[in-house]
C-alpha cells in the first residue's frame, strides 16, 4: 500500500497487514511507503505519517508505473484545451460519425461513474473534461439519462459515462420520474473498464454505509475494477475523519491487503466502538465472491473489493488534475471509439435542455422544477455571429407558472442569463438565450 501525498494537512497513524520494506530515500512529499519511516522536524524516525487530499491508497506497482511516464508531472500545462461542442446540431452529428483520429499507440479507457444522487458526478465529470458538459445543480436527479464525454490527450483516450444517481423503483414511482433513472446506471456499468464510484463525505449517513444500490452494482459486476472517490471533502471540517470513512466503506480493505487505522488526533472515548480498521475483517480474495445475495448486501456497509481510493473535492483543480493522471494510467492499448474533437454524444439542443432544468432545479423549490418541461422554439445564428436560443417553459400549475416567472420577471431573467453564459462557455460563441414560460393544456 502507499499513500499519494498532496495538500492540507490530515495526521493520520496507518498500519496495513503483513506491510514491510526497508526505509528508503524517496521524497515523502510524494508517497511513503508501507513500513517506511518518515522524519519530523527535528530529523527523528517516526512510524505516523501526515497527508492530506487529494490523497489516494493504492499498490506500489501502480505507483511504479505512474512514476515511469509523463502522467506523473504534476504541471498541466502541456494538456490541450479542452474541446467545444459545435453549436450546430449538423456539425455536431457530422463531427460523432468522422472516424477516430488515432495514433498508433492508441490507448483508451471508459470509466463508468456511479453512485447515489447528489453525490457530485456531474461536477467530477465536468472538471475532468474541461466543460460544462452535463448538467449540474445542488437538487437530487439533475442527471437524467446517461451522457457520454470524451476526454482525448497525447494518445490516449477516456471515455466519462456519466449516470442518474441510484435509486429504486418506489422513489422513481413516488417523485413521478423518468424510468431511465433505473435502467441508465445499470445498463452503463456492462459497459465500462472502470467504475468509479461517488460518495459525499459531507454527509453523514453517506459516510456510514455505502448505498445498498450501489452495493447491489458492484455484486453483480465483480469483473469490473471498482475505484472508491470521497468526494467534498473540502467541507469536512476534521480531515482526520476521512481515513475512518475509508476504512468503514471499504472494509477495511484496499487492492486485497488489510488496513487499520486509528486517529492520532482523538482516541476514542470509553464505551464507543473500536475504530473500524481494528474491527474483524472480511476475506481478502482478489476477486469479489458473484451474485452474492442482496439479504447478505444488506447488512454489509462497505466494499472489501475496491482497487483504489481517491479522496477529492470535485471543485479544486488539483484534486481534479490526480485523478485525471491516474486514469490516463489506467488506459489500456486499444483503438478510440470517437475523433480527437469529440466532445460529447448529446446534441447542442440536449445540451441546452438540460442546463436550463439544471438552473430550475437550482433556484425553484418542492416539485416544482420537477414538474416543469422545455421545448426550443427556435435557435439560429444571427448577423453578428451571435446564437439566438428561444426556450418556453411549460408549468403544469399557474403558482408554478408565478414563482418561475418571479418579482418583475427577475427569477426567469437571472436563469436565461446564468444558462446563457453555461452555453457560451460550452460552444464558445456568444448566447443570447430568451425564456417564456406558459401554463401547460
Amino acid at each position: 500500500m502507499a499513500f499519494r501525498v498532496c495538500s492540507r494537512a490530515v495526521r493520520t497513524w496507518v498500519r496495513v497487514s503483513g506491510g514491510s520494506g526497508p526505509a528508503g530515500g524517496r521524497d515523502a512529499s510524494l508517497c511513503l511507503r508501507t513500513g517506511q519511516s518518515a522524519l519530523d522536524a527535528h530529523g527523528r524516525q517516526t512510524t505516523g505519517c501526515s497527508f492530506n487530499p487529494v490523497c489516494f491508497i493504492t499498490s506500489d506497482a501502480f505507483l511504479n508505473r505512474l512514476a515511469k511516464g509523463k502522467v506523473a508531472e504534476l504541471d498541466d500545462s502541456g494538456y490541450p484545451h479542452p474541446c467545444s461542442l459545435p453549436p450546430d446540431g449538423g456539425e455536431q452529428l457530422s463531427l460523432l460519425l468522422r472516424p477516430p483520429d488515432q495514433p498508433e499507440t492508441s490507448k483508451v479507457l471508459k470509466v463508468a461513474v456511479v453512485g447515489s444522487p447528489n453525490a457530485g458526478k456531474s461536477t467530477l465529470s465536468n472538471q475532468l473534461l474541461g466543460r460544462k458538459v452535463f448538467a449540474v445543480s445542488n437538487k437530487v436527479h439533475t442527471t437524467r439519462s446517461k451522457t457520454l464525454g470524451v476526454l482525448t490527450e497525447d494518445d490516449t483516450q477516456i471515455v466519462l459515462l456519466d449516470t442518474p444517481g441510484l435509486t429504486t423503483k418506489s422513489k422513481v414511482k413516488r417523485h413521478n420520474l423518468e424510468t431511465s433513472l433505473l435502467s441508465d446506471p445499470w445498463s452503463t456499468v456492462k459497459e465500462a473498464d472502470l467504475l468509479l464510484v461517488m460518495v459525499d463525505v459531507a454527509d453523514k449517513w453517506a459516510c456510514e454505509k455505502l448505498d445498498f444500490e450501489v452495493l447491489k452494482v458492484l455484486a453483480q459486476h465483480p469483473e469490473v475494477p471498482a475505484v472508491l472517490v470521497l468526494n467534498k471533502t473540502d467541507l469536512v471540517k476534521d480531515k482526520s475523519k476521512l481515513l475512518d470513512v475509508t476504512a468503514l466503506l471499504t472494509c477495511g480493505v484496499v487492492n486485497g491487503q488489510k488496513m487499520k487505522v486509528r486517529s492520532a488526533v482523538r482516541q476514542p472515548r470509553a464505551g464507543r466502538r473500536p475504530p473500524v480498521g481494528d474491527a474483524p475483517q472480511p476475506p481478502t480474495e482478489s476477486a469479489p465472491p458473484d451474485g452474492q445475495q442482496p439479504g447478505a448486501l444488506k447488512s454489509q456497509q462497505g466494499w472489501p473489493h475496491f482497487r483504489d481510493v481517491f479522496m477529492v473535492s470535485s471543485v479544486d483543480p488539483e484534486d481534479v488534475g490526480a485523478l485525471k493522471r491516474y486514469l490516463v494510467v489506467e488506459a489500456k492499448p486499444g483503438p478510440w471509439e470517437y475523433h480527437s474533437e469529440v466532445l460529447t454524444d448529446q446534441t447542442p439542443e440536449e445540451v441546452c435542455v438540460n442546463i436550463v432544468r439544471a438552473k430550475l432545479l437550482e433556484y425553484l423549490h418542492q416539485e416544482v422544477p420537477y414538474t416543469m418541461t422545455q421545448s426550443i422554439e427556435f435557435w439560429r445564428e444571427n448577423e453578428n455571429g451571435e446564437l439566438e436560443i428561444s426556450v418556453k417553459l411549460h408549468a403544469k400549475k399557474e403558482a408554478h407558472m408565478k414563482m418561475v416567472i418571479g418579482t418583475a420577471g427577475q427569477m426567469v431573467a437571472r436563469i436565461a442569463r446564468e444558462a446563457g453564459e453555461d452555453l457560451s462557455s460550452l460552444f464558445l460563441k456568444e448566447v443570447k438565450l430568451r425564456l417564456s414560460v406558459k401554463l401547460k393544456n
